[in-house]
């Protein structure tokens, strides 16, 4: 799921020690190119990756990372399409290519076995990951809604849901816009394809309008356990959090002690 690594490199040269975990041969092999001309341009700190599906990312990792990451940063696939990238040819038109995850029949793929089982497998990567996150360590996670038929798919709640069943304790929910800041406004930055379909759909009479935004999820692990009760702290202290977010959400005038980014 590290991709060509751009994550992995910005980590060294921000003085961390980087693992990453990916699926696919291809992209394994760009990323550990990457990591090798970080270290051609002088970074000095460890960098793996590691190629094989994050679901049994136990079987993949030494048993020495165990409790010794800070911090996770990960992504989901929004289903078979990634970005890409784009050719414009004089006659034909503009073509879209590598904007699909490997080969979509391999069932071991996540972004290929559809919408539930997507959700079931990320659970998975999650829970597997708080082994080898430290006491407070924090997984951040990027991620947008998505449509589907045109039906507008909320993912990063279906996300947040996730952490809580792979036992993670949620931190903050923050808003990135998708935007290019101007002198005195934001500038959204939808790709070709996306305002290309947004423009059909409303020529349909469905009035959709452009996702100009990801959603940040920001995850920890628990702290430590309250003496005899069995339970950590942190597990009431989250259940108390979702609980003034429901609150706050019915009456957005009432204090609920939510961090703000919450709200966004």
């Amino acid at each position: 799921m590290c991709g060509i690594g751009t994550t992995l490199v910005e980590a060294l040269h921000a003085g961390r020690r980087a693992v990453g975990v990916e699926y696919e041969p291809h992209w394994v092999d760009v990323a550990r190119a990457n990591l090798a001309l970080a270290r051609d341009a002088g970074v000095r700190h460890e960098g793996h990756v590691f190629h094989g599906d994050a679901r049994q990312i136990a079987s993949l990792l030494p048993s020495e990372y165990v409790g010794q990451a800070a911090l996770v940063v990960t992504s989901p696939p929004y289903g078979p399409s990634t970005h890409g990238q784009v050719s414009a040819v004089p006659g034909v038109g503009v073509q879209k290519y590598h904007h699909l995850y490997g080969n979509t029949l391999d069932r071991g793929n996540l972004a290929n076995i559809g919408h539930h089982r997507l959700l079931a497998g990320f659970t998975r990567i999650l829970a597997g990951l708080n082994t080898y996150l430290r006491p407070g360590g924090h997984i951040a996670i990027t991620i947008r809604p998505w449509r589907e038929h045109a039906e507008l798919i909320d993912l990063p709640s279906q996300i947040l849901a996730c952490g809580l069943h792979a036992g993670l304790i949620p931190v903050e929910r923050c808003v990135a816009l998708l935007a290019r800041a101007a002198e005195t406004d934001l500038i959204a930055r939808g790709s070709f394809f996306q305002r290309d379909f947004i423009r059909k759909q409303r020529e349909a009479r469905l009035p959709l309008h452009l996702i100009a935004h990801e959603d940040v999820l920001v995850f920890r692990t628990a702290l430590r356990r309250s003496a005899g009760s069995g339970i950590s702290t942190d597990r009431r202290d989250s259940r108390r959090f979702l609980t003034d977010r429901a609150r706050h959400t019915g009456n957005p005038k009432e204090h609920s002690g939510v961090p703000e980014s919450w709200a966004a």
